[in-house]
């Protein structure tokens, strides 16, 4: 009996170690940014590490056009390129993340390390 107490204590141990490290990658990707301009530079987007917009902002001069349909183009292709930004932060956030086998192009910034840190190596292996 008491083997099985100790065995659970440090299954816990283990389980509240790993889960601290997922909150911290978790944190790690939330504070990530990334900024995107329209071609013409009066539009600019902040997105967060989960492609959230978090700002926008528009220069005054764009009001010269009223053109909707070309305001909103231009939204969109900023906002585009700031999650593109921001997603190659996150990234390389996750490639500091992983062992040296496993960065590259293909990491998923949110899943592999958590898989890594869960020690699922087929799962990060077996690449999508």
């Amino acid at each position: 009996m008491e083997r099985s107490t100790t065995e659970l204590t440090g299954r816990f141990a283990e389980y509240e170690r790993l889960a601290e490290q997922v909150r911290a990658v978790r944190d790690g990707v939330d504070d990530l940014r990334g900024t995107g301009y329209s071609d013409d530079g009066l539009v600019t987007a902040v997105v967060g590490g989960r492609g959230e917009l978090l700002e926008l902002e528009l220069d005054p001069r764009i009001y010269r056009d009223r053109n909707a349909a070309e305001l909103a183009a231009r939204i969109v292709a900023a906002v585009h390129e700031a999650a593109a930004d921001a997603e190659l932060a996150a990234t390389a956030y996750a490639a500091e993340l992983l062992p040296p086998n496993r960065r590259g192009e293909a990491v998923d910034p949110v899943f592999d390390p958590v898989l890594h840190l869960l020690g699922d190596t087929s799962a990060l292996e077996g690449g999508k």
